[in-house]
């Protein structure tokens, strides 16, 4: 199993610098940041200095939309970090929450999501792709390589991934719902022709290390919150009791009343107060180091190859060097 540490790009630069080096000392190899122009600093210009600062880190954004930047943009800047430092990156992409909606702009709908897929791909990796009806190719990439891993959540995003994406991001490690979604993605690829085994899979969701649940708690309490948005929109989308989606991860969102994304990603988030501790402990790790191995061990023997560590808490040092020293070594391939 993989692991990776995400963060959020907030200032000084130089501490998410500092932060990706500690991981990768620590056996991480995968860098992720959120990707939000109005809440936190430009993540590609960060992901520049990591590169420079470290040796084999992989880096890239969970996640990246299709609308705030236009995709030749996206694709090259891709390519160019992947040019300068030997194909090191990874485009995660989903719809788009944060970003669009504190720009006042709805996520991006499924079908441009797909497309994008396809022609930042083609794109970063020296293909021609049509942009808005015009035929593009970026000439001076030369064996570029870019996987592009989709967010998703609902049944129609799940199939999507199957259908086009090189990795699925699941930002949750409940490992019930990650059964039902992992199939649901493998169903899609192989229905596609696909093989199912090709699709990166990679749960990402806040881990906190230490025997005072209750602290562990609220430092994580925000995730449920985050989480709680996509939920919404599915509950709107589908229906609460549709059945396309189960209930395990949209019961919990009845007393949800609204969300201020100033707080966004953050401990101590008032919006988030509605999550319960039942929720907390299901999509996050907490509790002593062999808790953490016990549950990495069941979602990899469901297919989970990476795990991202949120670490956006009162211990992120703490909790990289923990995963280095007993978590990370417990879980090698």
């Amino acid at each position: 199993m993989d692991f990776g540490l995400v963060l959020q790009t907030d200032p000084p630069a130089s501490a998410v610098v500092g932060l990706m080096r500690r991981a990768e000392r620590n056996g991480f190899r995968y860098g992720w940041t959120f990707d939000s122009a109005v809440l936190w600093q430009e993540p590609f210009v960060i992901y520049s200095r990591i590169l420079e600062h470290t040796d084999h880190l992989i880096v890239g954004p969970m996640v990246t939309n299709p609308g705030t930047r236009t995709w030749e943009v996206t694709a090259s800047t891709f390519a160019t970090l992947n040019e300068m430092y030997g194909n090191r990156t990874v485009c995660g992409i989903g719809r788009g929450d944060s970003a669009m909606r504190v720009a006042g702009r709805k996520p991006n709908t499924l079908a441009r999501l797909g497309e994008a897929i396809g022609v930042i791909r083609d794109l970063a990796e020296g293909r021609e792709a049509e942009v808005g009806g015009q035929r593009l190719r970026l000439p001076w990439v030369r064996d570029g390589r870019l996987p592009v891993w989709m967010a998703a959540y609902g049944p129609k995003a799940l199939e999507m991934a199957g259908q086009k994406a090189d990795g699925f991001i699941l930002q949750l490690a409940d490992p019930f719902l990650t059964e039902w979604m992992v199939k649901a993605v493998r169903t899609a690829a192989s229905d596609a022709g696909r093989d199912p085994a090709s699709i990166t899979i990679c749960v990402a969701a806040p881990a906190y290390i230490g025997d005072n649940l209750t602290h562990a708690r609220d430092q994580c309490r925000w995730f449920g919150g985050m989480v709680g948005n996509h939920v919404a929109d599915l509950v709107a989308r589908y229906g609460e009791h549709s059945g396309l989606v189960p209930e395990a991860l949209t019961a919990y969102i009845k007393q949800r009343q609204g969300y201020d994304y100033s707080h966004h990603g953050r401990a101590g988030n008032p919006d988030t107060a509605f999550v319960p501790d039942e929720i907390v402990d299901r999509f996050c790790l907490l509790g002593p180091a062999e808790a953490h191995i016990e549950k990495l061990k069941a979602l990899r023997a469901l297919g989970v190859d990476q795990f991202a560590v949120y670490d956006m808490h009162d211990a992120r040092e703490a909790t990289i060097d923990a995963y280095g020293a007993e978590v990370i070594p417990a879980l090698a391939s």
